[in-house]
């Protein structure tokens, strides 16, 4: 009889502390890693590790799988990126707490600020639960391919709460009675914390703030008050944004600073741009008085991808609104039309573009309008192609669709920062890198990559960040801000969550638009290369990119003992 279960051999092993690789054996035993070193015993199964690094699964802080977690048992796209364990529920977004008969509350919340299909949702839930609690133990029941964490959220509390009035009106102090009654109920169940949004970008799809939105700050901070004394707690949010220097910014991130102080709950927030030093200094200011507050970075820069077989930024013109609303073969033959082709490139010289929100295409600015015909920087910009042909960028974007049969895309950044700068952010030690809003913005985005674009870019394309150190930032770095404090790190007793890569290959691959969620509706679908393997709970869940079948994932519920 083996002494392990699974043998993993060879590997360097990439711990997740951040210290040098060496190259060990890892042999597991009952879903944990029992043993790391020359092993002389036979495994079970045995994994040839030998020129692969061998690592723990990453941890994603910031996703939205509330619903897909319902349709897809194997977490689409994250799984095909080595991510093992997710928190879901982020920026005030939930499926739960939610009335019977009052579900399309949840579904305007959800829609347009987070793309998330309406069809999809009604074909893919069966809206099995009321509370939080029994949300979550819906989840614990479904076959799950990777560990999920969930916070409740804000807009979701409210509409369950106050009904039609959370889109209309601050709560009143019953209102706020029932929330923080639900919030306990939630907390006590396992929920790892609350989240709220305070964007201006997050609409509802008649043009309205979500319901989290209509919320004061003192309604904010009642209910982080009422996870004050919890252990492991965390308030996520989507936060405002006032410019950097203005008396808006200091108010609003002091509030924050206080209230983390104040409550010992973790204040977790995007840290993606413009205004990162002066939110790090916050950081180190809460840390020294002996608070937590914590930073969520990205890789790449949040992008929209676009193209004719999703959406661009022209749908949004009257002239570009019937044209779009043809089938696609129609569209095709409509570009190859001079009259056509001209009338739309006019009406996009003489656009007067709506407000956006999520992550819809922005008015294009041609600097930072790209094609994405390749997966790693630097991309060309229509800028530069307009002049080069001396043609405007919209002609260019017509040709480059009627070359492609309209499969050609574009990207379009909403957050922005130099190589540099992303440097410092996601090496700050107060940041995970950790924004991928997986499960959200599914036809606009693709950044269940981010992990893997880190690695294969920053490391081995550029040399600008150890490997070590790479993997620190996305396992043991994340595990530990959200308290899965045996996840994160290739140590005995810990979990087997555990991805074995080829360095000299690992990264991204080009996304391609699908049709497969409920109803048919569409995403973005983006895998990797050069995972030999990613582990669950020690069981190979993904091999050499693709499923095993095997669905060892587990809802992790915080607890406060």
């Amino acid at each position: 009889m083996s002494s392990f279960d699974t043998v993993i051999r060879g590997g360097t092993v990439i711990d997740g502390t951040g210290s040098a690789g060496t190259v060990a054996d890892v042999g597991l035993v009952d879903g944990r890693i029992a043993e790391i070193g020359k092993i002389a015993a036979k495994g079970g199964r045995e994994i040839d590790a030998e020129g692969h690094v061998v690592c723990p699964g990453f941890v994603d802080g910031h996703t939205h799988m509330d619903a897909q977690v319902n349709w897809d048992p194997i977490g689409r796209n994250s799984c095909w990126h080595g991510i093992t364990t997710v928190v879901m529920g982020n920026c005030g977004f939930s499926v739960a707490p939610v009335r019977k008969g009052e579900e399309a509350f949840v579904v305007r919340n959800l829609e347009r600020a987070e793309d998330i299909s309406p069809d999809a949702m009604a074909a893919g839930m069966e809206w099995k639960w009321q509370g939080f609690s029994e949300y979550l133990d819906a989840v614990d029941a479904l076959p799950k391919g990777i560990n999920y964490s969930a916070y409740i959220g804000h807009s979701a509390l409210r509409t369950w709460a106050m009904g039609e009035r959370a889109f209309e009106e601050e709560a009143s102090e019953d209102d706020l009675a029932a929330m923080k009654g639900e919030l306990s109920r939630a907390l006590d169940a396992g929920a790892i914390g609350f989240s709220t949004s305070r964007a201006t970008a997050h609409l509802t799809a008649d043009d309205r703030f979500v319901a989290s939105r209509l919320a004061s700050r003192h309604e904010v901070s009642e209910l982080v008050r009422q996870m004050k004394g919890r252990r492991g707690t965390a308030f996520e949010m989507a936060q405002e944004t006032h410019p950097v220097g203005t008396p808006g910014f200091d108010e609003f991130y002091s509030w924050l600073a206080d209230l983390a102080v104040e409550t010992g709950v973790l204040v977790t927030f995007g840290v993606l741009g413009g205004q990162y030093r002066r939110q790090l200094d916050y950081m180190e200011r809460v840390a020294k008085a002996g608070g937590r507050m914590f930073g969520q970075t990205h890789s790449r820069g949040i992008t929209t991808l676009t193209s004719f077989r999703s959406s661009l930024a022209f749908d949004r013109l009257p002239a570009w609104k019937e044209f779009r609303a043809r089938p696609l073969d129609a569209q095709l033959a409509g570009l190859k039309d001079p009259a056509t082709r001209e009338f739309l490139v006019n009406a996009i010289k003489e656009a007067n573009y709506t407000s956006t929100a999520g992550a819809e295409a922005p008015a294009p600015d041609w600097e930072k309008f790209f094609v994405y015909d390749k997966v790693m920087p630097p991309w060309r910009s229509l800028a530069e192609l307009s002049a080069q042909t001396g043609k405007h960028p919209g002609e260019i974007v017509i040709d480059m669709a009627i070359e492609s049969n309209l499969d050609a895309m574009f990207m379009q950044p909403i957050t922005h920062s130099t190589e540099a700068e992303t440097v410092e952010m996601i090496r700050h030690p107060l940041t995970a890198m950790t924004f991928s809003d997986s499960g959200a913005h599914v036809s606009q985005i693709a950044d269940s990559s981010i992990q893997s674009h880190l690695i294969a870019y920053f490391w081995r394309e550029k040399g600008l960040i150890p490997l070590e150190e790479c993997v620190q930032m996305i396992t043991s770095r994340p595990a530990a801000a959200w308290g899965f404090t045996d996840r994160g790190v290739l140590k005995p007793g810990n979990m087997a969550d555990i991805n074995i890569f080829d360095p000299d290959t690992f990264g991204p691959m080009m996304p391609e638009i699908v049709h497969d969620l409920p109803k048919g509706a569409r995403r973005l679908s983006q895998k990797s290369r050069g995972i030999k393997a990613t582990l669950v709970a020690g069981e190979v869940f993904i091999e050499n990119g693709e499923h095993t079948g095997a669905l060892p994932g587990k809802l992790l519920r915080r607890a406060d003992a």
